[in-house]
């Protein structure tokens, strides 16, 4: 016997009670079986839809499992291979440790073209002056000694 059997020979027992639905136990016994009728359509119609699925859990999971190794192949081929071979190229951003707060970061060669001379390079992390990691003052002289 089905859910929504056994939920409609519930309902027909408690009509051939004849119980009062206006008193406090007819109204808790309506309330139980309106829940139960409501619960056994929800139960029903997943029922159908993981039918119309027609697949097992467990294949399911082994194609995910594949769609994850072949992402994780071709991401790592694509993607981080180029980028090892790209090292040597100059690709304008910097690289430094912050002798201050040890953190890495980085910076574009946009910053370095700075005309300002009050020009202040500061750690992002810490706000620690790094200046001192660059030589900012323009030797014109290097050229003129030939």
């Amino acid at each position: 016997m089905s859910i929504t059997e056994r939920i409609a020979y519930i309902k027909g027992l408690a009509e051939g009670l004849d119980l009062d639905k206006e008193s406090k136990e007819g109204k808790l016994f309506t309330a139980i079986i309106e829940a139960l009728d409501d619960i056994a359509l929800e139960v029903t119609d997943m029922t159908e839809r993981v039918d119309m699925i027609d697949c097992d859990l467990a294949d399911v999971e082994d194609y995910i499992d594949e769609l994850e190794e072949s992402f994780d192949d071709d991401w790592d081929d694509d993607w981080y291979d180029e980028d090892e071979d790209e090292d040597d190229e100059d690709d304008g951003v910097y690289e430094f440790e912050c002798p201050n707060c040890h953190e890495t970061v980085y910076f574009d060669d946009s910053i370095f073209e700075d005309d300002d001379d009050d020009f202040e390079l500061e750690c992002p992390a810490c706000g620690a002056k790094l200046d001192s990691l660059f030589d900012f003052e323009e030797d014109d002289d290097e050229g003129d000694d030939e």
